[in-house]
């Protein structure tokens, strides 16, 4: 479990701090490189949806 203010790091490059917790939800904030993207999941699934079927 983390706390307000902590961070975890992957590799040198990516961190990741807990911004807010309430209740059962955890604000994150993520920084990582410009050549690195980050999505939520929901986000990732749908590019790649749109990969696989472009319109």
């Amino acid at each position: 479990t983390r706390s307000v203010g902590k961070t975890i790091r992957i590799g040198d490059d990516i961190e990741i701090v807990i911004l807010r917790v309430r209740g059962n939800q955890v604000r994150v904030g993520i920084s990582a490189p410009p050549h690195i993207t980050v999505h939520r999941d929901e986000v990732y699934q749908r590019i790649q949806a749109d990969q696989r079927h472009p319109s």
